[in-house]
């Protein structure tokens, strides 16, 4: 068992669903080590709110898709913090195409973070986890990865769709070590990213759409998806692991025979 000092590595952590995850976690009374690739400030600005709460946080900056960037990450925040017990696999990107506007290159660069970076960061993490017989790992996936029928969706649904089957299989690999592996599916969540490149009227006529496609009639805030994350990286979840828990409020859209 761990001691009562919990460190979580957060990769793409400084905005939207990441920076829930890492909030929650900190409330929790986590240590923390918010990952990001490109932009310092809010990370920086992340680290600063925590830490006048009372909270222990560093930013620390890699590229997921990077092995060696992504050993440097864990070699920083063990060094600063102690020894990582959680990692949340967050950091992820999108590139909408469809089979007429295929780009080979983007969905290579999709792989490369979606796929690779969760490959990446569990390879550098995990002999520590098995020294200390304890670790618990979350990868951030997307309902798009079980069949959600959004347009342009699908080469990202596919990265996504491969992290859920390495969420089990590393699972399995794992689980006699004492570290659990699981993913978490989330809908349509409202974050910065979703409301790029609209209008305020094009971004309430989008709620709209998404609202109408949920069983529980809203559309997703980060905090929903940190909650998720925040029990299977509780030391009570050591029961669980190889799971999709798919947050998306109940989600009436998905392409599928069953």
């Amino acid at each position: 068992m761990p001691s009562t000092q919990q460190v979580a590595i957060v990769t793409g952590g400084s905005r939207g669903i990441g920076r829930a995850i890492v909030t929650r976690l900190a409330a929790q009374g986590a240590a923390i080590c918010v990952n990001y690739t490109a932009q310092p400030q809010p990370a920086d600005s992340l680290v600063k709110e925590l830490r006048a709460k009372g909270a222990t946080a560093i930013a620390v900056r890699a590229d997921v898709s990077s092995p060696a960037e992504v050993q440097s990450l864990i070699a920083q925040a063990e060094a600063q913090l102690g020894p990582p017990t959680i990692l949340v696999n967050n950091a992820g990107i999108s590139s909408p195409a469809t089979l007429e506007t295929y780009d080979e290159a983007a969905l290579d660069r999709m792989r490369r973070v979606n796929v690779n970076g969760v490959i990446n960061t569990i390879r550098a993490i995990m002999d520590g986890m098995k020294t200390r017989g304890y670790g618990r790992i979350v990868n951030i996936a997307s309902n798009a990865a079980i069949g959600t029928a959004l347009p342009g969706t699908t080469f990202y649904a596919a990265t996504k769709a491969e992290v859920l089957i390495l969420t089990r299989r590393f699972a399995m690999e794992l689980g006699r070590a004492g570290i659990t592996v699981n993913a978490v599916c989330p809908g349509w969540i409202v974050t910065d990213m979703v409301r790029r490149n609209t209008t305020e009227a094009e971004f309430a006529d989008r709620v709209t759409g998404m609202r109408e496609r949920t069983m529980v009639g809203r559309v997703g805030a980060p905090e929903d998806i940190a909650a998720a994350v925040a029990f299977l990286a509780s030391p009570e979840a050591g029961f669980t692991t190889a799971q999709v828990l798919t947050v998306d409020g109940g989600r009436m859209d998905y392409i599928g025979h069953g």
